[in-house]
């Protein structure tokens, strides 16, 4: 790695962005997603697409990352890095310490652009991919050091959401892994490290399965787009913004916590509610895994806590769409108009 580390107050060390060189391969909304989160945290950012319009797409991008990105801090960014575009992947890979693929998700697109990637990039170079099905023994099958190939997949925009989904896969090397986490963590991400590499990782099965189910109510004329997505905006989507699955379950439980959600709720997995009608048998092992995973993960706070939190943040994300005038923030402002003229009429009448 040609990156430096400095020392932070706590004592704990970080990449220095600014010594770091990424190459983004494919200059799509995810590629250029990468390269302005890059380069707004002071990293050289070297990019390769064939698309002629590459220079001005990306470049909107990065002017919109420009404007949103730094307001999610109270502290300065870094100086922006240099972004330069080149006409080959060779070039554009030859100084890199971190090479991002995203092009099309195609496996002989793929390993023909880690061929020409591997051949001119240097030895110590990380390469993720921004693949957001394919495991990474699919995309190793043809590299002679699959270990230097880890899976990086980021959700859009990428300059915005942090999560990126890390899978090194049967292949990978502990060592790669925590340098590419130490490297994405450096860039503001929150790198999530998938154990057993699997079709489309954790996130997108999460989504997949919601997408398959919004098909079939609208296919079967239960519900449009609208009606659908109205359902994520005002209800659970808000809640899983800021508590995810397991947790917001786990304050649905009360006082008796998870092992009470699912006995509760846990038979109605075997009504046909929905499409998705395979789901694993909740064996005594399984809710004590699950309900042992949920006391790790927030059984230091009560329920009445953990209602307060989730209060709190829900509070915050309605208050923002409220200024912007969307989803639950919108209806926010029509209900407000609501009770200034009912409160007006109220001191009309008593006049």
């Amino acid at each position: 790695m040609q990156s430096e580390q400095s020392t932070e107050a706590d004592g704990t060390t970080a990449l220095d962005t600014a010594e770091l060189t990424a190459a983004i391969i494919g200059g799509g909304v995810i590629g250029a997603g990468w390269a302005a989160r890059f380069l707004l945290h002071g990293a050289a950012v070297n990019v390769f697409d064939p698309d002629p319009d590459a220079e001005r797409k990306i470049g909107e991008v990065i002017d919109n990352a420009r404007q949103s990105y730094p307001q999610l801090f109270d502290h300065s960014l870094p100086a922006e890095g240099k972004l330069t575009f080149f006409d080959s992947i060779e070039a554009a890979v030859a100084d890199a310490d971190w090479v991002q693929e995203s092009v099309p998700e195609r496996l002989d697109v793929k390993h023909a652009t880690y061929k020409t990637i591997f051949s001119a990039a240097s030895t110590t170079a990380l390469v993720g991919s921004s693949t957001s099905g394919f495991k990474p023994s699919d995309l190793q099958a043809e590299l002679n050091e699959p270990e230097r190939l880890i899976v990086a997949h980021p959700f859009n925009p990428v300059y915005l959401l942090p999560l990126v989904e890390l899978v090194p896969g049967d292949k990978g090397s502990a060592e790669i892994t925590e340098s590419a986490r130490e490297i994405l963590t450096a860039i503001g991400m929150k790198p999530l490290v998938v154990r057993k590499e699997i079709d489309a990782h954790i996130a997108d099965r999460f989504l997949e399965a919601v997408w398959r189910e919004g098909l079939w109510l609208i296919k079967d004329g239960i519900a449009t787009t609208t009606e659908i997505d109205d359902a994520i905006r005002y209800g659970f989507g808000l809640r899983w913004a800021q508590m995810g699955l397991f947790e917001t379950y786990r304050v649905a439980g009360g006082e008796a916590g998870m092992a009470h959600f699912i006995a509760q709720f846990g038979p109605c997995l075997s009504s046909p509610w929905t499409r998705l009608m395979d789901v694993p048998e909740l064996t005594d092992d399984l809710v004590n895994t699950i309900a042992s995973q949920s006391d790790e993960q927030s059984g230091q706070y009560s329920i009445r806590e953990l209602e307060r939190i989730r209060d709190t943040n829900l509070i915050g994300i309605m208050q923002a769409l409220k200024q912007n005038n969307w989803g639950a923030g919108e209806l926010l402002r029509e209900q407000e108009k609501r009770l200034v003229a009912s409160s007006a009429q109220k001191q009309d009448a008593s006049s």
